[in-house]
């Protein structure tokens, strides 16, 4: 085989890897998720949907914890970003859900609480991943 031909094996073989990666941390984000909405549906009975709003909080917190610890620290390994960030954040958080539930508010004549529910995702997410970002340092 020549040069060329083992490069082509090779960059398959880490293209293969990375498709693995993402898939194991988006079904384990995916399955905490799926956590996080039983305890959720346990713990409170409510107009909001908090079990997607906790996700993606919590999501956020780590997605910001990890960019920052990348960016700021530490040289991360690119296969532990797709794990973590592109896979277990991306299967955790849920912004088609978040999308969903909204608009299911606003249908049922509920505007206000879909706005709530709006306004203080988009805000909590954003200091979230500041939070995460700024938590990051202190390692």
């Amino acid at each position: 085989m020549d040069r060329e031909g083992k490069r082509s094996g090779l960059k398959k073989q880490i293209q293969m890897n990375n498709y693995f990666l993402v898939f194991i941390g988006g079904g384990l984000g995916s399955l905490a998720r799926y956590g996080v909405l039983i305890l959720s549906n346990l713990l409170w009975v409510s107009r909001l949907p908090f079990a997607t709003f906790i996700s993606n909080t919590l999501s956020s917190l780590v997605l910001g914890f990890l960019v920052g610890l990348a960016l700021e620290k530490y040289d991360i390994n690119a296969g532990i970003k797709l794990f973590f960030i592109t896979g277990f954040c991306g299967g955790f958080s849920t912004f088609s859900s978040f999308s969903f539930e909204t608009l299911e508010l606003m249908r049922s004549g509920q505007v206000f609480y879909a706005l709530i529910n709006i306004v203080v995702s988009i805000i909590v997410c954003l200091l979230c991943v500041w939070a995460g970002m700024v938590l990051a340092k202190l390692f």
